[in-house]
Protein backbone atom coordinates (compact mmCIF):
# COMPACT_ATOMS: atom_id res chain seq x y z
CA UNK A 1 0.00 0.00 0.00
CA UNK A 2 1.13 3.26 -0.85
CA UNK A 3 2.17 5.73 2.22
CA UNK A 4 0.94 9.34 2.37
CA UNK A 5 3.83 11.48 3.18
CA UNK A 6 3.56 14.90 4.78
CA UNK A 7 7.37 15.79 2.87
CA UNK A 8 8.80 13.04 0.77
CA UNK A 9 7.52 13.37 -3.26
CA UNK A 10 8.19 10.96 -6.12
CA UNK A 11 12.06 11.79 -6.03
CA UNK A 12 13.23 13.10 -2.20
CA UNK A 13 11.94 16.41 -0.81
CA UNK A 14 11.75 19.62 -2.78
CA UNK A 15 10.64 23.25 -2.88
CA UNK A 16 11.39 26.76 -2.90
CA UNK A 17 15.10 27.42 -1.08
CA UNK A 18 14.23 29.37 2.15
CA UNK A 19 10.72 28.13 2.26
CA UNK A 20 9.61 24.27 4.27
CA UNK A 21 10.69 21.78 3.88
CA UNK A 22 13.96 23.77 2.41
CA UNK A 23 14.75 26.16 4.88
CA UNK A 24 17.80 25.69 7.14
CA UNK A 25 16.32 24.77 9.82
CA UNK A 26 14.23 22.26 8.83
CA UNK A 27 17.27 20.64 6.98
CA UNK A 28 19.22 20.57 10.02
CA UNK A 29 16.59 18.32 11.97
CA UNK A 30 15.94 16.38 8.80
CA UNK A 31 19.80 15.58 8.42
CA UNK A 32 19.44 14.66 12.55
CA UNK A 33 16.20 12.86 11.70
CA UNK A 34 17.73 10.80 8.87
CA UNK A 35 20.61 9.88 10.96
CA UNK A 36 18.33 8.35 13.78
CA UNK A 37 16.44 6.06 10.91
CA UNK A 38 19.13 5.19 8.21
CA UNK A 39 22.22 3.59 11.29
CA UNK A 40 22.76 0.20 10.25
CA UNK A 41 26.05 -0.94 8.87
CA UNK A 42 27.73 0.45 11.79
CA UNK A 43 30.31 2.64 9.37
CA UNK A 44 28.08 5.68 10.86
CA UNK A 45 29.20 7.52 7.91
CA UNK A 46 26.82 9.28 5.30
CA UNK A 47 27.70 10.53 1.65
CA UNK A 48 26.61 14.36 0.81
CA UNK A 49 26.48 15.37 -2.94
CA UNK A 50 25.07 18.05 -4.73
CA UNK A 51 24.61 19.66 -7.90
CA UNK A 52 25.80 22.98 -8.67
CA UNK A 53 23.34 25.44 -7.37
CA UNK A 54 24.27 28.16 -4.75
CA UNK A 55 21.86 26.95 -2.17
CA UNK A 56 24.25 23.51 -1.78
CA UNK A 57 26.67 24.90 0.44
CA UNK A 58 23.64 26.23 2.84
CA UNK A 59 22.03 23.19 2.71
CA UNK A 60 25.04 20.53 3.26
CA UNK A 61 26.31 22.55 6.17
CA UNK A 62 22.41 22.30 7.85
CA UNK A 63 22.42 18.39 6.76
CA UNK A 64 26.35 17.45 8.43
CA UNK A 65 25.28 19.39 11.68
CA UNK A 66 22.54 17.33 11.93
CA UNK A 67 23.84 13.85 11.24
CA UNK A 68 26.67 15.01 13.66
CA UNK A 69 23.76 15.43 16.49
CA UNK A 70 22.95 11.91 15.60
CA UNK A 71 26.21 10.63 16.12
CA UNK A 72 26.91 10.16 12.31
CA UNK A 73 30.05 11.48 9.89
CA UNK A 74 29.36 13.08 6.90
CA UNK A 75 31.86 12.97 3.87
CA UNK A 76 31.13 15.66 1.10
CA UNK A 77 31.76 14.99 -2.18
CA UNK A 78 31.22 18.18 -3.61
CA UNK A 79 29.28 19.14 -6.77
CA UNK A 80 28.79 15.08 -8.42
CA UNK A 81 25.71 13.98 -10.12
CA UNK A 82 22.86 11.60 -8.28
CA UNK A 83 23.73 8.76 -9.87
CA UNK A 84 27.40 8.91 -8.73
CA UNK A 85 26.46 9.49 -5.14
CA UNK A 86 24.12 6.34 -5.36
CA UNK A 87 27.35 4.26 -6.63
CA UNK A 88 29.93 5.92 -4.16
CA UNK A 89 27.61 5.03 -1.38
CA UNK A 90 27.74 1.37 -1.91
CA UNK A 91 31.47 1.50 -2.70
CA UNK A 92 32.27 3.25 0.50
CA UNK A 93 30.39 0.70 2.71
CA UNK A 94 28.59 4.10 4.01
CA UNK A 95 24.81 4.00 5.64
CA UNK A 96 23.38 6.02 2.67
CA UNK A 97 23.92 8.44 0.48
CA UNK A 98 22.12 12.01 0.30
CA UNK A 99 22.05 14.36 -2.78
CA UNK A 100 21.45 17.95 -2.46
CA UNK A 101 19.55 18.45 -6.18
CA UNK A 102 16.46 20.24 -7.54
CA UNK A 103 17.36 18.10 -10.67
CA UNK A 104 15.76 19.99 -13.31
CA UNK A 105 14.31 22.71 -11.82
CA UNK A 106 15.33 26.36 -11.25
CA UNK A 107 18.15 27.71 -9.16
CA UNK A 108 16.24 28.54 -6.51
CA UNK A 109 14.46 25.36 -6.05
CA UNK A 110 16.43 22.46 -4.17
CA UNK A 111 15.69 19.24 -2.54
CA UNK A 112 17.06 16.38 -0.78
CA UNK A 113 17.51 13.04 -2.27
CA UNK A 114 18.06 9.90 -0.24
CA UNK A 115 19.96 6.54 -1.13
CA UNK A 116 20.25 3.66 1.15
CA UNK A 117 23.18 1.29 1.45
CA UNK A 118 23.11 -0.07 -1.25
CA UNK A 119 22.31 2.31 -3.72
CA UNK A 120 18.69 2.62 -4.01
CA UNK A 121 16.13 5.27 -3.46
CA UNK A 122 14.37 4.59 0.14
CA UNK A 123 11.59 2.41 0.09
CA UNK A 124 8.38 4.57 1.25
CA UNK A 125 8.69 2.91 5.01
CA UNK A 126 11.68 4.09 5.46
CA UNK A 127 10.78 7.95 4.36
CA UNK A 128 7.65 7.59 6.78
CA UNK A 129 10.29 6.53 9.69
CA UNK A 130 12.09 9.51 8.63
CA UNK A 131 8.92 11.93 8.88
CA UNK A 132 7.95 10.36 12.31
CA UNK A 133 11.44 11.19 14.12
CA UNK A 134 10.86 14.57 12.25
CA UNK A 135 7.86 15.34 14.73
CA UNK A 136 9.91 14.41 17.83
CA UNK A 137 12.27 16.78 19.84
CA UNK A 138 15.79 16.97 18.23
CA UNK A 139 18.50 15.72 20.86
CA UNK A 140 22.23 15.41 20.87
CA UNK A 141 24.60 12.80 21.29
CA UNK A 142 27.53 13.09 23.87
CA UNK A 143 29.95 14.70 22.75
CA UNK A 144 32.18 11.67 22.50
CA UNK A 145 29.60 10.31 20.19
CA UNK A 146 29.50 13.66 17.64
CA UNK A 147 29.76 12.93 13.78
CA UNK A 148 32.68 14.39 12.08
CA UNK A 149 32.84 15.93 8.65
CA UNK A 150 35.56 14.91 5.78
CA UNK A 151 35.80 15.59 2.10
CA UNK A 152 36.23 12.59 -0.73
CA UNK A 153 38.97 14.24 -2.75
CA UNK A 154 38.89 11.14 -5.24
CA UNK A 155 35.20 11.26 -5.90
CA UNK A 156 35.26 12.47 -9.37
CA UNK A 157 38.03 10.35 -10.47
CA UNK A 158 36.08 7.19 -9.26
CA UNK A 159 33.04 7.76 -10.96
CA UNK A 160 34.56 8.65 -14.48
CA UNK A 161 36.21 5.23 -14.09
CA UNK A 162 33.07 3.41 -12.70
CA UNK A 163 31.74 5.39 -15.97
CA UNK A 164 34.33 4.24 -18.59
CA UNK A 165 33.90 0.89 -17.62
CA UNK A 166 30.25 0.43 -19.05
CA UNK A 167 31.65 1.03 -22.22
CA UNK A 168 33.31 -2.31 -23.78
CA UNK A 169 36.45 -2.11 -23.24
CA UNK A 170 37.31 -3.82 -27.29
CA UNK A 171 35.38 -0.46 -28.77
CA UNK A 172 36.17 3.18 -28.80
CA UNK A 173 34.88 6.46 -29.58
CA UNK A 174 37.69 7.79 -31.63
CA UNK A 175 36.04 9.68 -34.94
CA UNK A 176 33.43 10.76 -33.25
CA UNK A 177 32.63 14.64 -32.67
CA UNK A 178 30.10 14.66 -29.68
CA UNK A 179 28.57 17.95 -28.55
CA UNK A 180 28.00 17.72 -24.56
CA UNK A 181 25.30 19.60 -22.93
CA UNK A 182 26.11 19.79 -18.86
CA UNK A 183 23.18 21.87 -18.28
CA UNK A 184 25.63 24.12 -15.66
CA UNK A 185 25.29 21.29 -13.51
CA UNK A 186 27.00 18.25 -11.26
CA UNK A 187 27.85 16.92 -14.91
CA UNK A 188 30.11 19.40 -16.15
CA UNK A 189 33.61 17.61 -14.87
CA UNK A 190 32.13 14.55 -15.24
CA UNK A 191 30.77 13.64 -18.41
CA UNK A 192 33.16 16.15 -20.96
CA UNK A 193 36.00 13.78 -19.58
CA UNK A 194 34.79 10.60 -19.79
CA UNK A 195 33.98 11.02 -23.47
CA UNK A 196 37.53 12.51 -24.17
CA UNK A 197 39.61 9.81 -22.15
CA UNK A 198 37.13 7.21 -24.37
CA UNK A 199 38.44 8.68 -27.48
CA UNK A 200 35.70 11.24 -28.68
CA UNK A 201 36.25 14.77 -30.30
CA UNK A 202 34.33 16.42 -27.59
CA UNK A 203 32.54 19.93 -27.89
CA UNK A 204 31.20 21.64 -24.58
CA UNK A 205 28.48 23.70 -23.56
CA UNK A 206 26.90 25.11 -20.50
CA UNK A 207 29.68 23.57 -18.27
CA UNK A 208 30.61 27.18 -16.43
CA UNK A 209 28.31 26.98 -13.38
CA UNK A 210 27.89 30.05 -11.62
CA UNK A 211 25.02 28.76 -8.72
CA UNK A 212 22.58 30.38 -10.77
CA UNK A 213 22.39 29.46 -14.27
CA UNK A 214 21.87 25.64 -13.54
CA UNK A 215 19.25 24.50 -16.87
CA UNK A 216 18.95 28.01 -17.30
CA UNK A 217 18.11 27.84 -21.28
CA UNK A 218 20.01 24.65 -21.59
CA UNK A 219 19.98 20.67 -20.86
CA UNK A 220 17.54 18.41 -21.22
CA UNK A 221 14.48 20.72 -20.76
CA UNK A 222 16.40 23.61 -23.68
CA UNK A 223 17.41 21.50 -26.37
CA UNK A 224 17.78 24.91 -28.68
CA UNK A 225 21.28 25.99 -27.51
CA UNK A 226 22.45 21.70 -27.87
CA UNK A 227 20.85 21.49 -31.83
CA UNK A 228 22.10 24.92 -32.98
CA UNK A 229 25.69 23.96 -31.55
CA UNK A 230 25.22 20.02 -33.13
CA UNK A 231 24.75 21.73 -36.27
CA UNK A 232 27.11 24.54 -36.21
CA UNK A 233 29.97 22.25 -35.55
CA UNK A 234 28.66 19.31 -38.11
CA UNK A 235 28.69 17.15 -35.27
CA UNK A 236 28.18 13.43 -35.22
CA UNK A 237 25.49 14.14 -32.10
CA UNK A 238 24.84 15.86 -29.31
CA UNK A 239 24.05 15.10 -25.46
CA UNK A 240 22.32 17.19 -22.86
CA UNK A 241 22.02 15.91 -19.39
CA UNK A 242 20.20 17.35 -16.22
CA UNK A 243 20.79 19.74 -13.31
CA UNK A 244 21.76 16.28 -11.80
CA UNK A 245 22.63 14.16 -13.89
CA UNK A 246 19.98 11.23 -13.72
CA UNK A 247 18.83 12.11 -17.41
CA UNK A 248 20.17 11.77 -21.05
CA UNK A 249 18.38 13.40 -24.21
CA UNK A 250 19.97 13.73 -27.24
CA UNK A 251 20.38 15.29 -30.65
CA UNK A 252 20.92 13.77 -33.83
CA UNK A 253 23.23 14.51 -37.04
CA UNK A 254 20.32 16.35 -38.45
CA UNK A 255 19.08 17.91 -35.64
CA UNK A 256 16.53 16.01 -34.58
CA UNK A 257 15.48 15.38 -30.83
CA UNK A 258 15.62 11.88 -29.65
CA UNK A 259 14.09 11.60 -26.30
CA UNK A 260 14.41 8.43 -23.68
CA UNK A 261 11.48 6.26 -25.25
CA UNK A 262 14.38 6.42 -28.30
CA UNK A 263 17.07 5.76 -26.26
CA UNK A 264 15.21 3.07 -24.58
CA UNK A 265 14.39 1.50 -27.74
CA UNK A 266 17.71 1.50 -29.16
CA UNK A 267 19.44 -0.30 -25.70
CA UNK A 268 16.33 -2.30 -25.98
CA UNK A 269 17.30 -3.02 -29.32
CA UNK A 270 21.50 -3.55 -29.08
CA UNK A 271 20.41 -5.68 -25.80
CA UNK A 272 18.43 -8.57 -28.18
CA UNK A 273 20.49 -8.12 -31.12
CA UNK A 274 23.66 -9.04 -28.26
CA UNK A 275 21.71 -11.52 -26.52
CA UNK A 276 21.77 -10.01 -23.20
CA UNK A 277 18.60 -8.45 -23.08
CA UNK A 278 16.76 -10.52 -19.86
CA UNK A 279 12.98 -10.27 -19.95
CA UNK A 280 11.25 -7.04 -21.30
CA UNK A 281 11.56 -3.29 -20.46
CA UNK A 282 9.08 -1.35 -18.51
CA UNK A 283 8.01 2.70 -19.78
CA UNK A 284 5.46 4.88 -18.08
CA UNK A 285 1.92 5.97 -19.05
CA UNK A 286 4.06 8.89 -20.38
CA UNK A 287 5.69 6.34 -22.87
CA UNK A 288 5.30 7.17 -26.60
CA UNK A 289 2.71 4.67 -28.38
CA UNK A 290 5.41 4.23 -31.35
CA UNK A 291 7.90 2.72 -28.71
CA UNK A 292 5.25 0.06 -27.60
CA UNK A 293 4.60 -1.22 -31.34
CA UNK A 294 8.49 -0.89 -32.54
CA UNK A 295 9.03 -3.45 -29.06
CA UNK A 296 5.91 -5.73 -30.24
CA UNK A 297 7.74 -6.34 -33.65
CA UNK A 298 10.92 -7.27 -31.82
CA UNK A 299 9.35 -9.68 -29.76
CA UNK A 300 10.55 -7.64 -26.59
CA UNK A 301 7.82 -7.42 -24.17
CA UNK A 302 7.00 -4.12 -22.78
CA UNK A 303 5.11 -2.76 -19.46
CA UNK A 304 3.61 1.03 -18.46
CA UNK A 305 4.56 2.13 -14.78
CA UNK A 306 3.29 4.87 -12.70
CA UNK A 307 5.72 8.28 -14.25
CA UNK A 308 8.54 8.36 -11.96
CA UNK A 309 11.71 6.84 -12.23
CA UNK A 310 11.06 4.76 -8.57
CA UNK A 311 7.87 3.65 -10.18
CA UNK A 312 10.17 2.15 -13.30
CA UNK A 313 12.18 0.50 -10.81
CA UNK A 314 9.51 -0.57 -8.52
CA UNK A 315 8.01 -2.71 -12.00
CA UNK A 316 11.10 -3.49 -13.21
CA UNK A 317 12.00 -5.33 -9.97
CA UNK A 318 8.21 -6.72 -9.85
CA UNK A 319 9.25 -8.43 -13.39
CA UNK A 320 12.82 -9.45 -12.74
CA UNK A 321 13.73 -6.89 -15.82
CA UNK A 322 16.67 -4.95 -15.91
CA UNK A 323 15.71 -2.27 -18.36
CA UNK A 324 13.54 0.52 -17.91
CA UNK A 325 12.99 4.49 -18.91
CA UNK A 326 10.70 7.64 -18.85
CA UNK A 327 10.53 9.53 -21.78
CA UNK A 328 11.88 12.27 -20.07
CA UNK A 329 15.10 10.44 -19.69
CA UNK A 330 15.85 8.41 -16.91
CA UNK A 331 17.03 5.66 -18.03
CA UNK A 332 17.55 2.60 -15.93
CA UNK A 333 19.91 -0.28 -16.68
CA UNK A 334 19.98 -2.30 -13.61
CA UNK A 335 22.65 -4.42 -15.07
CA UNK A 336 25.33 -1.79 -14.75
CA UNK A 337 23.79 0.19 -11.79
CA UNK A 338 21.21 1.06 -9.13
CA UNK A 339 19.56 4.53 -10.62
CA UNK A 340 18.56 6.20 -13.33
CA UNK A 341 22.11 7.31 -14.82
CA UNK A 342 22.43 9.73 -17.83
CA UNK A 343 26.01 9.18 -18.24
CA UNK A 344 25.80 5.44 -18.54
CA UNK A 345 22.95 5.92 -20.38
CA UNK A 346 24.25 7.40 -23.38
CA UNK A 347 27.58 5.51 -23.42
CA UNK A 348 25.47 2.25 -23.96
CA UNK A 349 23.64 4.25 -27.32
CA UNK A 350 27.46 5.52 -27.97
CA UNK A 351 28.01 1.38 -27.97
CA UNK A 352 25.23 0.93 -30.50
CA UNK A 353 26.86 3.42 -32.74
CA UNK A 354 30.45 2.75 -32.80
CA UNK A 355 29.27 -1.25 -32.55
CA UNK A 356 26.77 -1.24 -35.94
CA UNK A 357 28.52 1.64 -37.62
CA UNK A 358 24.87 3.30 -37.69
CA UNK A 359 24.73 7.03 -36.80
CA UNK A 360 22.13 7.97 -34.05
CA UNK A 361 20.10 9.09 -36.60
CA UNK A 362 19.48 5.09 -38.22
CA UNK A 363 19.43 3.90 -34.88
CA UNK A 364 16.09 5.23 -34.40
CA UNK A 365 14.29 4.40 -37.40
CA UNK A 366 13.02 1.37 -36.10
CA UNK A 367 10.63 3.20 -33.99
CA UNK A 368 7.68 5.73 -35.43
CA UNK A 369 6.67 8.35 -32.64
CA UNK A 370 3.19 9.25 -32.85
CA UNK A 371 2.59 13.15 -32.12
CA UNK A 372 2.51 14.30 -28.29
CA UNK A 373 1.36 17.21 -27.08
CA UNK A 374 2.57 18.46 -23.46
CA UNK A 375 0.69 21.08 -21.19
CA UNK A 376 1.18 22.06 -18.14
CA UNK A 377 -1.06 24.27 -16.28
CA UNK A 378 -0.03 25.76 -12.70
CA UNK A 379 -2.82 25.25 -9.88
CA UNK A 380 -2.78 25.82 -6.25
CA UNK A 381 -2.82 22.88 -4.49
CA UNK A 382 -5.58 23.51 -2.29
CA UNK A 383 -8.33 21.34 -4.49
CA UNK A 384 -7.30 19.29 -7.03
CA UNK A 385 -8.68 20.05 -10.48
CA UNK A 386 -8.97 16.37 -11.81
CA UNK A 387 -11.80 15.63 -9.66
CA UNK A 388 -13.90 18.49 -10.85
CA UNK A 389 -17.27 16.66 -13.10
CA UNK A 390 -16.14 19.35 -15.53
CA UNK A 391 -12.80 18.27 -16.24
CA UNK A 392 -14.70 14.79 -15.97
CA UNK A 393 -17.01 15.51 -18.76
CA UNK A 394 -14.20 17.24 -20.73
CA UNK A 395 -11.64 14.41 -20.33
CA UNK A 396 -14.35 11.80 -21.60
CA UNK A 397 -15.47 14.14 -24.91
CA UNK A 398 -11.37 13.81 -25.79
CA UNK A 399 -11.26 10.29 -25.38
CA UNK A 400 -14.34 9.75 -27.50
CA UNK A 401 -12.60 11.67 -30.35
CA UNK A 402 -9.56 9.66 -30.01
CA UNK A 403 -11.50 6.64 -30.12
CA UNK A 404 -8.20 3.89 -29.39
CA UNK A 405 -6.13 6.19 -32.22
CA UNK A 406 -4.19 8.14 -29.58
CA UNK A 407 -4.01 8.47 -25.74
CA UNK A 408 -5.10 11.42 -22.91
CA UNK A 409 -3.02 11.52 -19.90
CA UNK A 410 -4.02 13.89 -16.82
CA UNK A 411 -1.79 13.68 -13.63
CA UNK A 412 -0.26 16.03 -10.91
CA UNK A 413 3.25 16.36 -11.05
CA UNK A 414 5.13 14.94 -8.38
CA UNK A 415 7.70 17.37 -8.09
CA UNK A 416 5.51 20.92 -8.59
CA UNK A 417 2.24 22.24 -8.56
CA UNK A 418 1.47 21.36 -11.66
CA UNK A 419 -1.43 19.40 -13.72
CA UNK A 420 0.26 17.84 -16.78
CA UNK A 421 -1.65 17.09 -19.63
CA UNK A 422 -0.58 14.28 -22.53
CA UNK A 423 -2.46 13.96 -25.56
CA UNK A 424 -1.58 11.38 -28.28
CA UNK A 425 -2.77 10.82 -31.42
CA UNK A 426 -2.05 10.60 -35.25
CA UNK A 427 -3.32 14.11 -35.92
CA UNK A 428 -1.34 16.80 -34.33
CA UNK A 429 -3.22 19.47 -35.66
CA UNK A 430 -6.30 17.52 -33.47
CA UNK A 431 -4.54 16.46 -30.23
CA UNK A 432 -3.07 20.34 -29.56
CA UNK A 433 -6.62 21.47 -30.19
CA UNK A 434 -7.58 19.03 -27.39
CA UNK A 435 -4.75 19.84 -25.51
CA UNK A 436 -5.44 23.29 -24.90
CA UNK A 437 -8.94 22.75 -24.29
CA UNK A 438 -8.38 20.79 -21.67
CA UNK A 439 -5.74 23.53 -20.17
CA UNK A 440 -8.69 25.87 -20.48
CA UNK A 441 -10.88 24.16 -18.62
CA UNK A 442 -8.33 23.34 -15.66
CA UNK A 443 -7.74 26.71 -15.68
CA UNK A 444 -11.17 28.04 -15.23
CA UNK A 445 -11.50 25.09 -12.65
CA UNK A 446 -8.21 26.98 -10.74
CA UNK A 447 -9.65 30.30 -10.83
Amino acid sequence: MKINHKYFGTDGIRGKVGEIPIAPDFVLKLGWAAGKVLTHHGSRKVLIGKDTRISGYMLESALEAGLAAAGLSAAFTGPMPTPAIAYLTRTFRAEAGIVISASHNPFDDNGIKFFSAEGTKLPDEVERAIELELEKPMTCVKSTQLGRASRIVDAAGRYIEFCKGTFPNELSLNGLKIVVDCANGATYHIAPNVLSELGAKVVTIATQPNGMNINKECGTTDLRLLLKCVLDEKADLGLAYDGDGDRIMMIDHLGNKVDGDQILYIIAREGLRQGQLKGGVVGTLMSNMGLELALKQLGIPFTRAKVGDRYVLEKMKEKKWRLGAENSGHVILLDKTTTGDGIVASLQVLTAIVRNYMSLHDLCSGVKMLPQVLVNVKFDGTRDPLESNKIKMVSNGAEKILAGRGRLLLRKSGTEPLIRIMVEGEDETQITALAHKMADAIKSIKN
